[in-house]
């Protein structure tokens, strides 16, 4: 099956075809780092960790871009007499990399800094004011938005019926909708936040750093266009407007993940009704925080619950319990991917349906534990561990038990469970049932096998 992505310029079902089939590029609106990280921050990131990691296993390389907003209003507006806007955003950047680290995001190929680009966002800037797209005004320079007609497209907006532009003073625009592409220093702002160009000292507008960067990483056109849903407009849509007006091809495809919400309203930071990643992984798992945000279709809102993530906990534990007990049968078999897993991840990614055929195959290998198929479990196992492996939930490390403590762990049951069997064996009912409330207080089952008694943890 051809994989299919909803592209949201075209607003349908796509079937992907890359530019380059040996290396898919894929470029991701990263954070702006004026504060830590929150739970919708975890989501985005983990929508196009999932979808790198199934180009990667359909194509076998996949370049992948994940830029920085490092200078920015916001930034400014949170620096401090003690801890200048450059300490902040990089403190704040290294917030987000732990948290991204913690739920298995995978390390972009290449993350850039805003900062480190101002001369390929200057040049990009000069291009559209040579094609009489772009003009000066007291310093500032703005995109003209009436110049370009292709501007709206990507929301499918009438200009006249957009909101004005509010990223800059309107009194040098020519239109109220024409926005920022450089900005001229302004008196309060830090002399560290400024750099020399042909128009006065200044700094760059958000959208066009973007562009610079994704042209200056991944060239004039590439594949994949990726962020929240609420970047659409206007960062996106000035994004395609001034890399097109200034001659490039820029994304073949747009994606865009569904947000994050509580009492179905958007988390958001400026609602103030947001969970900082750091505070919920001190409190769960960082696998069920991974398993919870991914449980939901990437395009869908994610409204996040203690409910929710108890079940990614519970579901979880079904599927490493099974993985512990497979192994004892399965040994090194190799990991192997279920026709059903691929097409559903084929559709829109489509990771819901995806993991419904993990749970099938753990209850098919269950079942076939439980009658003594050994071939059988041995398949199931290479089919969950594959699945599990390409979704990125590793049994070790990311806040489950490391390979020492998983043996250690073993030995102890075993021991106990050898204990019981000598109880029972020789009629000591009492000592049988002590060992046995002791499993089950700690959430140990037991299950008596013709070829034993195994255990697992009690989901």
């Amino acid at each position: 099956m051809t994989l299919r992505l909803y592209d949201t310029r075209a607003q349908a079902l796509r079937d992907f075809v890359p530019i380059d089939e040996r290396n898919v590029t894929m470029y991701v609106c990263g954070p702006t780092v004026q504060s830590g990280p929150h739970i919708g921050h975890l989501q985005s990131a983990l929508a196009f960790d999932l979808l790198r990691r199934w180009l990667e296993h359909r194509f076998g390389r996949v370049t992948f871009v994940r830029n920085v907003t490092d200078i920015d209003d916001k930034v400014l507006a949170n620096a401090t007499p003690d801890e200048p806007w450059w300490a902040l955003a990089y403190r704040m950047e290294r917030e987000f990399t732990s948290a991204y680290e913690a739920i298995g995001i995978l390390a972009p190929s290449y993350e850039p800094r805003a900062t480190a680009s101002i001369a390929q966002m200057q040049e990009h800037i000069q291009r559209l004011i040579d094609a009489g797209h772009a003009y000066e005004s007291g310093g500032d320079v703005y995109f003209d938005v009436r110049s370009w007609p292709g501007y709206g497209e990507l929301t499918r907006q009438s200009l006249d019926a957009m909101e004005p532009a509010g990223d800059a003073d309107p009194r040098g625009k020519r239109d109220p909708h024409d926005f920022a592409l450089w900005k001229a220093h302004k008196d309060g702002e830090p002399d560290s936040a400024t750099w020399a160009s042909p128009w006065g000292t200044g700094r760059p507008g958000w959208h066009i750093e973007c562009s610079a960067m994704s042209r200056r990483y991944l060239g004039a056109e590439f594949d994949i266009h990726g962020g929240g849903r609420d970047l659409r407009f206007p960062h996106h849509e000035n994004e395609l407007a001034q890399s097109t007006a200034a001659g490039d091809g820029y994304a073949r495809y747009w994606v865009h993940n569904g947000l994050v919400t509580v009492d179905g309203q958007k988390m958001a930071k400026s609602l103030g009704n947001f969970t900082l990643a750091h505070d919920l992984l001190a409190e769960r798992p960082a696998r069920v925080v991974r398993y919870a945000l991914a449980a939901a279709h990437y395009r869908s809102n994610l409204d996040v619950s203690e409910r929710g993530f108890d079940e990614a906990a519970a579901a979880l534990d079904r599927i490493d319990g099974f993985l512990e007990r497979a192994e004892r049968v399965a040994g090194d078999a190799p990991s192997e991917i279920p026709e059903a897993f691929a097409t559903a991840m084929d559709d829109d990614l489509g990771v819901p349906q995806a993991l419904a055929v993990v749970h099938e195959t753990v209850r098919a290998g269950n079942t076939a534990l439980g009658s003594g198929d050994e071939e059988g479990a041995r398949a199931a196992f290479s089919a969950v561990s594959g699945m599990m492996d390409l979704l990125g939930f590793a049994r070790e490390g990311d806040g489950s038990r490391g390979a020492a403590e998983e043996r250690a762990l073993d030995t102890l049951v075993r021991s106990l469970i050898a204990q019981r069997a000598d109880a029972r064996a020789e009629k000591d009912w009492a000592t049988a049932d002590r060992i046995r409330d002791l499993f089950a207080d700690a959430g140990v089952a037991l299950e008596d096998t013709p070829d034993g008694t195994v255990w697992s943890i009690d989901g």
